[in-house]
């Protein structure tokens, strides 16, 4: 389910570059800035899945 999700999510956003709404280079810096809290982000819904 997570997989399909993230090739969505990868999908619409290469749609959106090609379509000129964003940018791919500021995603690459907005990326390169939050990393760290979207890992914390996945770990914590981890855990409560689990539980």
């Amino acid at each position: 389910m997570i997989g399909s999700i993230g090739l969505i999510i990868v999908g619409a956003l290469l749609l959106a570059s090609n379509l000129d709404l964003f940018s791919l280079r500021e995603l690459a810096d907005l990326l390169g800035t939050w990393w760290p809290a979207l890992l914390i982000a996945a770990g914590i819904a981890g855990l409560v899945k689990r539980k």
